[in-house]
């Protein structure tokens, strides 16, 4: 799912009072953070996630395995807090019309 500028904007107001639901440790990114994600994208739509990491190389390596694996969205990444949306069925949150 790709998103247009004005449909991340949407997202990323919508994201701008929400607290980080899933956060990272010094175990890195383990199948049990990963599953935490998915659940919580499956319940919420859109959250946040901090990663507490120090590398910046290891922290986009982070983020581009946590897309990849649960087939969400990076709607925004803002220092160690990445926002993630992935519509559910339901459609609990109506995202703007792509022209």
């Amino acid at each position: 799912m790709n998103l247009t500028t004005k449909q991340k904007q949407h997202l990323k107001g919508l994201a701008h009072s929400l607290k980080p639901v899933v956060m990272l440790g010094g175990n890195g990114l383990t199948e049990g953070v990963l599953a935490e994600i998915d659940s919580a994208l499956s319940h919420h739509e859109l959250i946040k996630v901090k990663i507490a990491s120090g590398d910046r190389e290891l922290k986009n390596a982070i983020v581009d395995a946590i897309v990849r694996e649960t087939q969400a969205v990076q709607v925004q990444l803002i220092g160690h807090v990445l926002v993630l949306f992935r519509q559910s069925e339901e459609m609990k949150i109506a995202v703007p019309k792509a022209k």
